[in-house]
């Protein structure tokens, strides 16, 4: 099938956790499928995750058919074609110390977790807690002896868990160009590099294919897509689950990831083809 003489986008990217990947951490048979007969189309795939280098092989388990990777908020992108990584981004440990003493100024006392390690299920660092979702993944580490390293991202959360108001809080204090923040829907807000998100990360992705913004089909569900879903012009759409930040700003939205809304719509869009 040649996707240039149909009305079909030139690359598909989706998300994973919340999209395709349903709460009880599977991918459904049928969604499989249809990424098989997407790629049989003639259709890149992009998985664009919040998910560390550290979860790269769960990543691909999850996205089979993906020829690129954006992980860890667009910090890393990997070209799996070639295994190639594309970008490799880094905030130094004392700018996110400074930023989480800003923070504290302002907000009094916040419990930071850092992402410094990228081998194969390579743990976190943090701050004791009871709030962390994957515990088993966690070191306790002093703050300052974690803060020594470069870090791929941070995690970030006040007492009360409310990480819209956090984030919206973390964008007033946090000097633009010293770094980003977004959150996934996890409890937690998340710190990146500056200019590091799923929107530039994806642009890497689609310049190693030779696509455009405007042929570009994306799926997502929380505040961290909002970036792509700027990005993207071809078609945006969310899952019925998603935050409302993110269904604001989509073309359309399809069902739930329980009822493989994203499976859904593409099976929908190849058979118009």
């Amino acid at each position: 099938m040649d996707v240039t003489s149909l009305n079909l986008p030139k690359l598909v990217a989706t998300d994973l956790d919340g999209t395709i990947v349903r709460p009880d951490e599977t991918v459904s048979g049928f969604t499989h499928a249809v990424f098989d007969r997407v790629r049989a189309a003639g259709i890149p795939i992009v998985g664009v995750t919040g998910r560390g280098p550290r979860l790269e092989s769960l990543s691909r388990m999850d996205l089979p058919h993906a020829d690129l990777l954006v992980l860890g908020q667009g910090g890393r992108v990997v070209d799996l074609r070639t295994r190639t990584v594309l970008r490799d981004a880094r905030l130094p440990g004392a700018v996110v110390a400074n930023v989480i003493e800003q923070l504290e100024s302002h907000l009094g006392p916040i419990k930071l977790i850092v992402e410094a390690l990228d081998g194969e299920r390579e743990p976190l660092w943090g701050d004791e807690t009871d709030e962390w979702p994957y515990p088993d993944d966690l070191l306790v580490k002093d703050r300052k002896w974690a803060l020594r390293h470069d870090v791929i991202k941070a995690f970030i959360r006040t007492p009360t868990g409310d990480a819209d108001r956090l984030l919206d809080e973390a964008k007033e204090i946090i000097v633009p160009g010293v770094a980003e923040v977004t959150h996934a829907g996890l409890g937690w807000v998340e710190i990146t590099p500056p200019d590091v998100n799923k929107g530039t990360g994806l642009a890497i992705a689609a310049q190693a294919l030779g696509v455009k913004p405007e042929e570009v089909l994306v799926f997502g569900d929380m505040p961290n897509d909002i970036p792509m879903f700027q990005w993207a012009g071809w078609r945006r759409v969310a899952v019925e689950n998603a935050h409302p930040a993110l269904a604001a700003i989509a073309d359309e939205i399809t069902f739930s990831v329980e009822r493989d809304g994203v499976a859904v719509y593409l099976d929908e869009m190849l058979k118009r083809a």
